[in-house]
């Protein structure tokens, strides 16, 4: 027993980098990153918005990568033996764990709308997959319910400001089919794999709504 706790500390953070490396590697096709350095100037966006949706993100990104944290810790070898991190995203291939692309929040005026719908369909997928985690364990219940409740708060932010721009659907979007997970296992790698997707998605969103906010 004394052996995976002397070597854990060294371990987790090499599974936390390589995991997070295999994940971006193997989700450039399927959610390419967006460069925001063509951006254009300010776009028409009430300042208040993109002021409050920049807040909204880093709440949301420190809950996620509470959470993230929390469920690689528990993907040990010791325990699971899963010990590379391809062999994890092999698996979420597998238990059909999709991610979200900001693809149309880009360089071109014209997207505005599409960049808006994007983030909201985005949102709601997350919304949908931390769902998906419910009885993970009851020590995460709680950051997992707080989680859910700020992403849910960020997608009504961007559905309200695309009915005040009038560009929002007639009606809201309709969840699609979710993971389902059938062991403790599974539940907890697709979490990894979920938070993970977040996280990217969000580093993205913040890059572009700060680039908007500067004057």
């Amino acid at each position: 027993m004394a052996q995976p706790s002397a070597q854990s500390p060294r371990r987790l953070m090499a599974l936390q980098l390589l995991l997070w490396h295999s994940i971006l590697w193997a989700g450039q096709e399927a959610a390419p990153l967006v460069s925001v350095t063509s951006l254009p100037p300010p776009l028409p966006l009430p300042r208040s918005f993109l002021l409050k949706s920049l807040e909204q993100v880093r709440k949301i990104q420190a809950g996620n990568s509470v959470l993230l944290e929390k469920l690689v810790s528990g993907m040990c070898c010791a325990t699971y033996k899963l010990c590379h991190p391809e062999e994890l995203v092999l698996l979420g291939h597998s238990l059909g764990i999709p991610q979200a692309s900001l693809s149309r929040c880009s360089s071109q005026v014209q997207q505005l709308t599409k960049c808006l719908s994007q983030l909201h369909r985005g949102l709601f997928l997350y919304q949908g997959l931390l769902q998906a985690l419910a009885g993970i364990s009851p020590e995460l219940a709680p950051t997992l319910d707080t989680l859910q409740l700020d992403v849910a708060n960020f997608a009504t932010t961007i559905w309200q400001q695309m009915e005040n721009l009038g560009v929002a659907p007639t009606a809201q979007p309709t969840q699609g089919t979710m993971p389902t997970f059938t062991s403790a296992f599974q539940r907890r790698a697709g979490g990894v794999l979920a938070t993970s997707h977040l996280q990217r998605f969000l580093e993205t969103a913040h890059c572009a709504l700060n680039h908007l906010v500067q004057p």
